[in-house]
C-alpha cells in the first residue's frame, strides 16, 4: 500500500500571533520542537515527544500537530494497530488507528482537535485507507471537562463526524464493556471491496453476530 504523506498547514490567529496546524510532520522537524507540558494525559511530556518522533519514522505514521511558536499544544497520531491489539488480526496493511487526540488545556476553546483531524485527511491522502478510531470512556478527561460519558461521547462522536467517520457495529469486548465505548471508521473511497469485508470480519469474531 502507498502511504501518501501530503503535508498541509493551516494558520489561525491566536492572542496577537498565529498557531500553525500542520502535518504529516516528519520526524526531524518534530525533534526540534518542544511539547506543552500540559500533554500529559498518557505518559510524561518528555516521553510521548519521544513517542511522536518514533510514529512519525513509521512508514504508515503520522503525527498532526497544532503549535504556538515551537512549542507543540495539540497532535494527532495515525498509525498501525497495535499487535496485541483485536484490530491487527486482519493482516491489514490499508487498515489505521487514529490513535492519541490531546490538546493543552488552556488551547481546548479553539477547536483545534477538529482542525488537526481535517488537515489529517485534505488533500484525499487517506482516500486508499480504512481509518478507525476506538473510544474508551475510561480515556477520557472527564474531570477536566466537567462532562458526563454521554456529553463527552457527543463531543467525541461530532469530532470525528467532521472529516465523515461514522459509528459501526462491533463483538470486540473491549467496545462492549461499556455502552459509552464506540468504534467510529472511515472507509476512504479507494479502498477495495476486499479489505471492506476483511475488516467486517475483524470488527465481528464471534461468528454468530456476523
Amino acid at each position: 500500500m502507498e502511504h501518501r504523506k501530503i503535508m498541509h498547514a493551516e494558520r489561525l490567529p491566536y492572542d496577537g500571533r498565529e498557531i500553525i496546524i500542520e502535518g504529516p510532520i516528519p520526524p526531524d522537524a518534530l525533534s526540534r520542537l518542544a511539547l506543552h507540558p500540559d500533554l500529559d494525559a498518557f505518559r510524561r511530556p518528555a516521553e510521548q515527544h519521544k513517542a511522536l518522533i518514533e510514529i512519525a519514522e513509521l512508514e504508515e505514521g503520522r503525527i498532526i500537530a497544532a503549535r504556538d511558536g515551537e512549542t507543540i499544544v495539540g497532535y494527532v497520531t495515525f498509525h498501525y494497530p497495535d499487535e496485541l491489539e483485536t484490530w491487527s488480526e486482519g493482516g491489514m496493511d490499508d487498515l489505521i488507528e487514529l490513535g492519541a487526540i490531546e490538546v493543552a488545556d488552556s488551547y481546548r476553546s479553539l477547536g483545534l482537535g477538529k482542525r488537526m483531524i481535517r488537515t489529517a485527511f485534505a488533500g484525499d491522502q487517506l482516500e486508499n485507507a480504512i481509518v478507525y478510531t476506538t473510544e474508551y470512556y475510561w480515556h477520557w478527561d472527564l474531570e477536566g471537562t466537567k462532562m458526563n460519558v454521554w456529553e463527552y461521547r457527543s463531543m467525541m462522536e461530532k469530532l470525528m463526524q467532521s472529516v465523515g467517520m461514522v459509528w459501526f457495529a462491533t463483538d470486540d469486548p473491549e467496545i462492549c464493556a461499556h455502552p459509552a465505548n464506540c468504534l467510529m471508521v472511515r472507509i476512504g473511497k479507494h479502498v477495495p471491496l476486499s479489505s471492506v469485508e476483511q475488516f467486517d470480519r475483524v470488527r465481528f469474531r464471534q461468528r454468530f453476530m456476523y
